[in-house]
């Protein structure tokens, strides 16, 4: 199984990213490839492009319902009604409840964007896992101010398809019960640090910091730990640091293009 960064920008699409998208492949025994991917904030489908036919993507998890993590399902739709070798068959779209008429809200009124023909939108179940070809899926209710789950995919490890590994993905969340069942006894946690420590304390509910990434880490007792969602006003080596201070594994900051293997 390997993760591939498409996006991870915070709140926005940056400069150098698109915001949150993450693609997640696996090989079954008969070598084809099955994709994942992890949300598509805006500016997401540009990128994806690089690593793969977005109308052939397998499935779309989607944590949560804020533009910068799902937007992009709508030139998704966009996109598999008029490519030139015509429509794709619906592609599914898991989300939390409220996905179809966030999108519909998205499209507008215009038939031309209409997204309903393209995305065949179903709706997470806290704790009932979802299996795409090698990988399934597991969507953990998370804390933030609108319906959000963590998601954990466990697929088998590259180089040695006998062992199961896994990576759980946070969406957006504070600190909450969820978050150490999504992040226990994890190959790899790809975390979001939108916040950080001392400037954000006044606000709960919202975002982890570097600090509280580190030690859902440490608690976890997690392989690596991927740093991710740092917006463009934020210094990444300070979020950075702080998870250094508390979880002690390896730590890296997620970037555009960046690919990790498990």
């Amino acid at each position: 199984m390997r993760l591939t960064i498409v996006g991870c920008a915070g709140s926005f699409p940056s400069a150098e990213s698109a915001a949150s998208s993450y693609l997640v492949e696996a090989d079954d025994d008969a070598g084809r490839t099955w994709r994942v991917v992890l949300d598509m904030g805006n500016g997401a489908l540009g990128p994806l492009q690089r690593y793969c036919d977005p109308a052939d993507v397998d499935a779309y998890a989607i944590s949560h319902l804020h533009a910068d993590h799902a937007a992009d399902l709508v030139v998704l739709g966009v996109y598999c009604r008029y490519r030139p070798s015509g429509p794709s068959a619906p592609v599914p779209v898991h989300g939390p409840e409220g996905t179809s008429a966030r999108l519909a809200q998205l499209a507008g009124a215009d038939p031309a964007t209409d997204v309903s023909g393209q995305l065949e939108v179903r709706t997470w179940v806290d704790g009932v896992a979802v299996d795409v070809g090698p990988l399934r899926l597991e969507p953990v209710a998370m804390r933030h101010p609108v319906p959000a789950f963590g998601i954990r995919v466990t697929g088998p490890a590259e180089g040695d398809p006998g062992r199961r590994v896994t990576l759980a993905y946070t969406g957006d969340t504070d600190v909450c019960p969820g978050l150490d069942t999504l992040a226990a006894d994890v190959d790899l946690l790809l975390s979001e640090a939108g916040f950080l420590e001392g400037r954000d304390d006044a606000v709960s509910g919202v975002h982890l910091t570097g600090r509280r990434a580190g030690e859902a880490a440490t608690t976890g007792k997690v392989g690596r730990l991927v740093l991710t969602h740092l917006p463009a006003w934020n210094d990444p080596d300070v979020a950075l640091a702080e998870a250094r201070g508390v979880y002690t594994g390896p730590i890296d900051l997620a970037r555009p293009g960046a690919v990790f293997h498990l």
